[in-house]
């Protein structure tokens, strides 16, 4: 197997011949060439190129030249400018080496070539090549999982929305129910900005408990408050030259507010327990299901935060507005949650489709996503409608008799051995319906059930009840 592969660029023809025989030798597929011109079709014509041996001096041709073409941001043609190049000099000055360096040069050799120092240096930077392959192969992989899926108009209007302020720097405040996608477009923002490869960081306000949430934002110092056993970085420090996603900030504490909004005026923020300011530079995209300008009147938001944070306002469609993307959104996941579980893929039949079109999706992408979810583990070789839950036309397993509805079931299809097991199912899965029935808003949820926001959570920890991964927020 070839250890890479090496374009020589060199006028010189023995100094070619020698680094093809050394580096043959060693195991790698080398090409040749003698001209800037020629270096450039070879270097389109190969994408699998892993470095590039580069001359200083190209007879006519100026090789820094060449590879500030290479190096060139825009890039040229179809030159992956990623491609590691090494230049080589028989005779370049200092003035030239440091230009070279600055152009994007990997490493720089000298005239008359080591033997041993031209392995060295080509082992490095092929194989800092594969490790950046690794990593973009890692990185896709990873941004497939937050992919926006839809081909409606009004997801196309959203994606023209995302192309337009991605690239700016503005402050983004992205509104719509709860599951709906938001966290979704936080990301395609990041992923589309000019910090795309910088570090792209999440807050769930709603999930910090008020008392905690300044240390998770700002950091603390040692012994700042009991349990503070060493200093920590805060999120927004982390999310320095990135992104932070402030999700669901509605329900930031006031007191939290205040140094958010510092934050934003000045870059500057102190841990707690700390004296010395720290100035960080980060993107903020926040996001909320809340009316904030209800709350603004309410004294709930602070205002002076709203309107820092509410620069480029973009809205997350719900799924009954786009109906037509529901059999792709099906599909994906079906895919999604086969590959989770170890299934092979089921074939989703056109009634089930029909069935998810017709539906109003009060939990929107997030509801269809655990739907998905439970018909790849309840079904067959293929998803028929009869899996379909009874609220979308499946089959019932319980029936209602007159008035007072009451509730059959076969005990023999639960497998729990104790009433104790029994009751903690049946109450994992009645909090699951109620958080599919609000969308996963713990505040509403708990609301709905009769029980304070913090004992939810306590429940949640206790039962094992976890949101679906990948599940739009």
């Amino acid at each position: 197997m070839s250890e890479g592969h090496v374009l020589i660029v060199d006028d010189e023809k023995n100094i070619r011949r020698t680094l093809r025989m050394v580096l043959d030798g060693e195991g790698y597929t080398t090409h040749d060439v003698a001209t800037a011109a020629d270096a450039i079709a070879e270097i389109e014509k190969r994408p699998n190129l892993d470095l590039i041996l580069l001359d200083v001096r190209l007879g006519e041709d100026n090789g820094l030249e060449l590879l500030e073409k290479i190096k060139a941001p825009e890039g040229t043609g179809k030159i992956d400018r990623n491609v590691p190049v090494v230049m080589i000099s028989g005779h370049a000055s200092i003035e030239e080496a440091v230009r070279a360096t600055r152009l994007g040069a990997f490493d720089f050799l000298e005239k008359p070539l080591d033997r041993h120092r031209v392995v060295v240096t080509v082992r490095n930077a092929v194989d800092r090549r594969k490790m950046w392959r690794e990593v973009n192969n890692l990185r896709a992989a990873v941004d497939s999982q937050y992919e926006l899926l839809g081909t409606s108009p009004v997801m196309q209007a959203l994606k023209r929305q995302i192309a337009k302020l991605a690239p700016t720097k503005s402050r983004v405040l992205i509104t719509g129910e709860s599951g709906t996608g938001k966290e979704l477009i936080a990301r395609a923002i990041h992923r589309n900005s000019s910090v795309a490869n910088r570090a792209f960081v999440k807050v769930n306000c709603a999930a910090i408990p008020p008392e905690l949430i300044e240390s998770e934002l700002f950091g603390h110092e040692k012994g700042a408050f009991t349990g503070a056993v060493a200093r920590k970085r805060g999120l927004f420090e982390v999310a320095d030259g990135g992104t932070i996603f402030l999700d669901e900030v509605g329900d930031m504490a006031l007191s939290a507010q205040a140094k958010v909004l510092r934050v934003l005026q000045t870059g500057d923020l102190t841990r707690v327990g700390g004296e010395v300011t720290l100035r960080v530079d980060c993107r903020v995209v926040a996001a909320t299901n809340r009316d904030l300008e209800v709350m603004v009147e309410k004294k709930e938001f602070r205002e002076d935060l709203f309107f820092r944070l509410n620069v480029v306002p973009i809205h997350s469609p719900r799924l009954a507005e786009r109906p037509q993307d529901i059999a792709l959104l099906a599909e994906a996941f079906m895919h999604e949650c086969c590959d989770e579980n170890g299934f092979n893929y089921k074939p989703i039949e056109a009634p089930v489709l029909e069935r998810l079109a017709g539906y109003s999706w009060p939990g929107n992408v997030r509801e269809l996503r655990n739907v998905m979810e439970r018909l790849v583990i309840m079904s067959d070789d293929t998803i028929a409608e009869r899996d379909l839950p009874p609220y979308l036309g499946g089959e019932r397993h319980a029936k209602t008799t007159g008035s007072n509805e009451t509730v059959s079931f076969d005990i023999s299809r639960h497998s729990e051995k104790t009433l104790r097991e029994f009751r903690e199912r049946m109450e994992r899965d009645f909090i699951n319906y109620k958080l599919n029935e609000h969308g996963w808003n713990i505040s509403r949820t708990a609301q709905a059930l009769g029980i304070e926001r913090t004992n939810l959570h306590k429940k949640l920890r206790a039962l094992g009840i976890k949101r679906a991964p990948n599940v739009p927020s």
